[in-house]
């Protein structure tokens, strides 16, 4: 696939610094930017919300195939908050699990990748940000510059429950460490488009690293491959 502007790929499992590195460089280098599991995220909850099942693949695509026309008419509705529950969270990882869904969500954010549109002030902008946990294998893998970011699932517990408590959400360490655990072997043993590193993206551990560090190491590599 040729890309008309630079293209960054960052993926990895949940709570492990990839959207702030993402929406970090996106800003620095006047990049759109798209957080692919919301798409997922919608889907999941455009089914829960009315009822359905999120396993179920005919409610599942009929919900993907209006998302395109849905984001690009209103593209605040992916701000919903609703989208970064745990139910959502859950909800997406069944529906991430399907073929069909996945090819319908594909043209959408590859479409973004080479059409990243124009900025709030008008000008174009110079390229494009996505993350998620296929973009370097499979959405973009033609990206210049890929980083798949990483941390020890202990750590990335830690960040979920202090980010669940800070919206009011109860719930204890063991619950969110176990989650997590699930939806990362879920995530990484799908037959569809499983979680893992691309063979020439960055690999950057943030267990031990603050956030602009963390966004330091990956801008050097960013550099150093556009």
């Amino acid at each position: 696939m040729t890309n008309t502007r630079p293209v960054i790929a960052i993926d990895g499992p949940a709570a492990s610094g990839k959207g702030t590195i993402a929406r970090k460089i996106a800003a620095a280098l006047d990049f759109n930017y798209l957080d692919t599991g919301l798409l997922y995220r919608a889907i999941g909850y455009g089914v829960t919300s009315t009822g359905g099942n999120p396993s179920d693949l005919q409610t599942a695509l009929t919900v993907a195939r209006s998302l395109p026309d849905r984001v690009k008419t209103d593209p605040a509705f992916l701000q919903n908050p609703d989208l970064r529950t745990d139910a959502a969270s859950e909800s997406a990882s069944l529906v991430a699990s399907m073929q069909d869904v996945r090819d319908v969500i594909l043209a959408l954010q590859r479409d973004f990748a080479q059409n990243p549109g124009k900025s709030p002030n008008g000008n174009n902008y110079l390229g494009a940000v996505l993350d998620g946990r296929d973009i370097g294998t499979v959405i973009c893998p033609a990206a210049p510059a890929k980083l798949f970011v990483s941390a020890a699932v202990e750590t990335r517990a830690e960040r979920r429950l202090k980010e669940l408590q800070s919206r009011g959400i109860i719930t204890t360490y063991e619950a969110v460490l176990r989650d997590m655990r699930e939806r990362d072997a879920r995530d990484a043993e799908r037959k569809i488009a499983p979680m893992k590193p691309a063979g020439d993206a960055l690999e950057l551990d943030t267990t031990d690293l603050n956030p602009d560090q963390a966004f330091e190491k990956a801008m050097d590599y960013i550099r150093s491959r556009l």
